[in-house]
């Protein structure tokens, strides 16, 4: 560390002294403007990851939780033709998010958080996303699906100006979205991404939907993260376990924007899930507790729990996980 960076390896060496605790200082004192402490206990084991009497529920919690069950299904119309159209607006904005308990990020944003907003439809139905940039840069918005090749953002809407883009949703499944301005390593890592869902013609069986982005942050701009998180905030659901009834059936959507890593991986204690790439039916299913996805990779997750209790899950990295992507189901 002598050379004034503190990486995430620096980071996990530092043992019971609690992991984000001291990342916290360092970074509170590298960058001005930040105001508290992240507080973590030792990473010594699963159990005492997060200091279990923080009940607070801070504005980078409360984002995470938010975004964990909110999707956007837009402004709906029916066409003469009796086509379905969703009409969405999305804004490229520069704000700063609070990423862990005292550590703020200066992001890029669609609609003001990272994750950006989960949007929803029906295969079939027409979609307008109604785009402006109110950010510092160039962006765009590049959805992952079939479409027209014009509407596939890679031209990029300058500073000031907007866009509309317009396809019809196909095909149905867990699509993604995000910036395709270079550096693209940049754009998606400050935080210009979300999931698409496009809803199958004939519904999903009725579950408890839960919505899920893995990422990470390189605070110092070494190519190198020093928190994870799952929809943005580090610990989110450790101190605020996911409230789940015994025999529901889950569904979480999940994807991994994680930049500068190749893998990450979702990991589920004392149960199994079935597993469906892409969101697709279709696809041949894996019945396992263990995935991993590589950059831009998603797919459904599916499961039930039979007791009641606590179940952890967490990236299956224990440097991801010990630096903020972990957290707990409670089933009652």
């Amino acid at each position: 560390m002598s050379d004034g960076k503190v990486s995430r390896r620096d980071i996990l060496k530092i043992g019971s002294a609690g992991a984000l605790g001291v990342a916290g200082s360092y970074y509170l004192n590298k960058f001005s403007g930040m105001q508290g402490v992240a507080h973590a206990a030792s990473h010594t084991s699963h159990g005492n990851q997060m200091n279990m009497n923080d009940t607070t529920k801070s504005a980078g919690y409360k984002m995470a939780e938010r975004l964990l069950t909110e999707f956007d299904y837009g402004k709906v119309s029916l066409l003469p033709n009796g086509k379905t159209l969703r009409e969405y607006t999305v804004v490229a904005m520069d704000k700063e998010i609070e990423i862990a308990k005292g550590i703020k990020f200066p992001g890029w944003t669609y609609n003001g958080t990272i994750p950006g907003p989960t949007f929803r439809c029906t295969e079939g139905d027409l979609l307008r996303f109604h785009f402006t940039n109110k950010g510092s840069h160039p962006h765009s918005i590049h959805f992952h699906g079939i479409h027209p090749p014009e509407m596939d953002g890679l031209e990029p809407i300058p500073s000031g100006q907007s866009f509309t883009y317009e396809f019809e949703a196909q095909p149905y499944g867990l699509q993604l979205y995000h910036c395709h301005v270079l550096p693209l390593a940049r754009h998606i890592h400050k935080g210009l991404y979300g999931n698409f869902i496009i809803d199958p013609k004939t519904p999903r069986e009725k579950a408890l939907e839960l919505n899920m982005v893995m990422n990470g942050y390189d605070l110092d701009l070494d190519g190198e993260n020093e928190f994870y998180t799952i929809n943005g905030y580090a610990f989110a659901f450790m101190n605020h376990p996911i409230k789940i009834k015994k025999d529901q059936l889950v569904r979480i959507y999940l994807s991994n924007f994680t930049e500068f890593d190749l893998l990450n991986s979702f990991h589920l204690h004392a149960n199994y899930f079935t597993y469906l790439p892409t969101g697709r039916m279709d696809n041949p299913s894996q019945f396992t507790d263990t995935i991993m996805q590589c950059q831009g990779e998603r797919g459904i997750l599916e499961m039930r729990f039979p007791y009641k209790g606590r179940y952890m899950f967490h990236a299956h990295v224990s440097e991801f996980a010990e630096l903020g992507w972990m957290g707990l189901f409670e089933v009652e």
